[in-house]
Formats: structure tokens, C-alpha cells, sequence
């Protein structure tokens, strides 16, 4: 048994007070879970009853949660989340062997995606649920067996494989530079940069590796490479964007280097996977999977 009967609240409970500590009100909860807000308010009371502790100040017809209430449901949310995607696994492959993985949406529709066919052929047995993140993802809370992410490798209490170097290059439509001369990183600096949310220190970065250092850099922000790039085709700034991506525009003339040079990795993209999972099967084959396609072609794909 895994654990007594009284540490085991049901899941319609958990459901309910997770609701109300995402929504902060127990009629928006009941809305979201087809109930009444009496009933939501019963089930919150049984599960107080049950635990032994206040879980919400009741003040009036406002509802709050308590500290311990808090803590409580952020802890229930992962565990519901765990148990969905349980079930998400058994209904798309009862044989086992899925996979949850998190990706970049760029590095992940470029690089990953066009290699999957080889992957299923290879793995049929496999199935892969792939989930875009743009932040920085947190196993102890996600439901994901592995993520391909950027960064310099180091996570805590997790392993990884190496996928690539992410190799960056200053790009502007044709019309932008017309008339300028661009030779140096101040000269660069005069005209309009475009920047990416995730990482906003990245053009401060660039030009540190190249030997110019600078305060914060004014300009437009993006949420994805791909937006950058369609803003630097219409002229609206300088993208400092992964050569793999900008290879077509630069080859047909739609986008020109900004500034020749020295190419400059300040980057990496992994396979990130917690220690405990090292052994599951359906990660160890993707893994070692990836392992060849990076032995057959170090570079990104061009």
C-alpha cells in the first residue's frame, strides 16, 4: 500500500482546491468544473476535515487560501498534472514506451522535426509528445521525461548530450544597410536591434565576444527566432539570429550580413534528462538516437 487512506484525498477534492488557488474564487472553479459553488465549497470543507488543516481564510464572500493551503496546492497541481499525463501516455500507447519532451519551438521545428520520420521508423514502439517551452522548464514540477534546451550545460541533478553549438550572425534586409558602413561593432551599434525575450542579454554577449563591451542595448523584443527574422526582413532592425536559420535568406539576397566576421558560439543546444530517468527505455532509445544523428553531422543543419 502506498499510503493510508486518510493522506489519500479525492481527486474531485484536489480538483477543487486547485481551482480556487489557480482562480482564486470558488464560483470561476466551480464554472471550470461543471459544478455548483456549493458543491465546490463542501468538497474544500471534506478535504479540510480530512487533513486536519485550514486550507482557506473565509472571510465574507471572500476566499482566500492559507499559507499552508498554498503550498499545498502548488504541490497537488504537479501531482494532478503527473496523473493526466499518466493517462495520456496509456490512451496513446497502451504497449508503454511514450516519451514526454520539451522543446525550443525554432531549435525543435528546424532541427528535431525533420529527423523524427528516421526516429519512427527505427522506434515505432516509441511515440514521442512533444510540448513547445520558452522558458527555462522545472522536472520536479513538468511532466517531462527529457528536454532539448539551450544553455551552457549545466542543470543540477540532471545529465545531457550535446546536440549542437548555436552559431549566431548579425542580419538586415538589403534596404537597411543601403548607404551605411558597417565595419565595426560601434558602427552596428547605431542602427536598430532587434532582441528575443527569452534572452535579452544576448546581443550584450555577442558583442563581449568580440571584444566590445556595452550597457544594455536598446530595441524591439521578440518571442521567437522566427518572428525576428520576418521583422529583419521588413527592415525593422538588425537580428542577431542562428545561421542554420537565415542560411535560404542569406544564399537568395532577401537578408545580408550586417557586420563580416569571425562566427561566435556563446551557446549550446541539449537533450536534458534527470538522473532518475536515465534508465527508461523509451528515453535511452531516443537518446541513443540522437547521439548518431549528432556523430553523423556536427554541425547544425544546413
Amino acid at each position: 500500500m502506498i499510503a493510508p487512506r486518510r493522506f489519500l484525498p479525492s481527486i474531485s477534492a484536489l480538483q477543487a482546491l486547485e481551482a480556487v488557488a489557480r482562480l482564486g474564487s470558488a464560483t470561476a472553479a466551480a464554472a471550470e468544473l461543471s459544478l455548483t459553488q456549493g458543491a465546490v465549497s463542501r468538497q474544500l470543507k471534506a478535504l479540510e476535515a480530512q487533513l486536519g488543516v485550514a486550507l482557506l481564510n473565509r472571510a465574507g464572500k471572500r476566499l482566500a487560501l492559507t499559507p499552508a493551503g498554498a503550498a499545498y496546492a502548488e504541490e497537488v497541481r504537479a501531482g494532478l498534472q503527473k496523473i493526466a499525463q499518466a493517462a495520456l501516455k496509456l490512451q496513446t500507447n497502451p504497449s508503454g514506451g511514450a516519451l514526454n519532451l520539451a522543446i525550443l519551438p525554432t531549435f525543435g521545428m528546424r532541427w528535431l522535426v525533420p529527423r523524427l520520420p528516421q526516429f519512427s521508423k527505427a522506434y515505432p514502439e516509441v511515440t514521442i509528445n512533444m510540448t513547445t517551452v520558452m522558458e527555462m522548464f522545472n522536472f520536479d514540477i513538468q511532466p517531462f521525461d527529457a528536454a532539448i534546451t539551450f544553455g551552457d550545460g549545466d542543470w543540477p541533478e540532471t545529465e545531457k548530450l550535446l546536440l549542437a553549438k548555436e552559431v549566431l550572425v548579425p542580419v538586415a534586409a538589403p534596404g537597411l544597410l543601403a548607404g551605411r558602413h558597417v565595419e565595426t561593432g560601434h558602427d552596428l551599434l547605431r542602427l536598430p536591434l532587434l532582441h528575443l525575450q527569452t534572452r535579452p542579454r544576448i546581443w550584450q554577449r555577442w558583442f563581449a565576444a568580440k571584444g566590445l563591451k556595452t550597457g544594455p542595448v536598446p530595441g524591439m523584443v521578440y518571442d521567437q527566432f522566427t518572428t525576428i527574422v520576418q521583422a529583419a526582413l521588413h527592415g525593422l532592425g538588425v537580428g542577431l539570429l542562428p545561421d542554420y536559420l537565415v542560411e535560404q535568406e542569406l544564399a537568395d539576397g532577401r537578408l545580408h550580413l550586417a557586420l563580416d566576421g569571425p562566427e561566435e558560439s556563446i551557446g549550446a543546444y541539449w537533450l536534458v534528462w534527470p538522473q532518475e530517468r536515465r534508465g527508461a527505455p523509451a528515453l535511452a532509445a531516443f537518446r541513443d538516437w540522437l547521439a548518431e544523428q549528432v556523430n553523423e553531422d556536427e554541425m547544425l543543419p544546413r
